[in-house]
């Protein structure tokens, strides 16, 4: 079970450099703050944990049933809602903030995001597939080739084809947290992260490593 997380949007990549002078590529991530919405218990939901939200949002702009929540909890308006199934879920009460600085720098962190969409494309883009030879004569120069078996009489499922490419739910695991600014809501992360600019991110510390 994780011991903290929240929810951010990715701002884009650049480079800072260490107290040795070595240039580190990192990823900026706006984090924070989140609300706390709504609390699960064992007593009435058979399980521990919090709602929260994330991003301010125009009442109109949301369904009645949420708008009834938000009014309920007593809370402002988010457009974003996730669940937390976290360690001490009992400490936190409906309305509390979390905010960027429950992390630490050198605490290592799993990110999930969207990828980035890239559309439609062939196996050799999608599944890195070898193109067949591309003398005249041959006409196999970038399909797919051999579908199935003989006999089988149907296209296997599971078969690796053109389709579309990108656009899953990713998480990379074991990220460095190189700094972090509470005063605008900025956590530094070293490496890539999924998706485009401005994409949702769910930040949470590792499950793998020794955090």
């Amino acid at each position: 079970m994780i011991s903290k997380a929240i929810l951010g949007k990715k701002i884009g990549m650049t480079q800072i450099f260490s107290d040795t002078g070595e240039s580190l590529p990192v990823t900026l991530v706006q984090a924070g703050p989140c609300i706390v919405v709504r609390k699960r218990t064992l007593e009435n939901d058979g399980y521990s944990a919090i709602q929260v939200g994330y991003e301010d949002i125009k009442e109109k702009k949301l369904n009645k049933p949420l708008q009834g929540q938000f009014k309920k909890s007593q809370v402002p308006f988010k457009r974003y809602l996730k669940e937390f199934k976290i360690k001490d879920a009992d400490k936190y009460n409906v309305g509390d903030e979390i905010k960027v600085d429950i992390f630490q720098p050198g605490d290592k962190v799993d990110v999930t995001g969207i990828s980035k969409g890239k559309g439609f494309a062939g196996t050799i883009k999608r599944w890195n597939f070898r193109r067949g030879p591309m003398s005249h004569g041959s006409k196999s120069h970038r399909i797919v080739g051999s579908i199935g078996a003989a006999g089988v009489g149907k296209v296997v499922k599971g078969l690796k084809a053109a389709g579309h490419k990108g656009a899953k739910k990713v998480t990379v695991q074991n990220l460095e947290v190189v700094k972090v600014d509470p005063d605008n809501n900025l956590l530094i992360i070293k490496g890539s992260i999924p998706g485009p600019r401005k994409s949702l991110l769910y930040i949470k510390n590792t499950v793998k490593g020794r955090n």
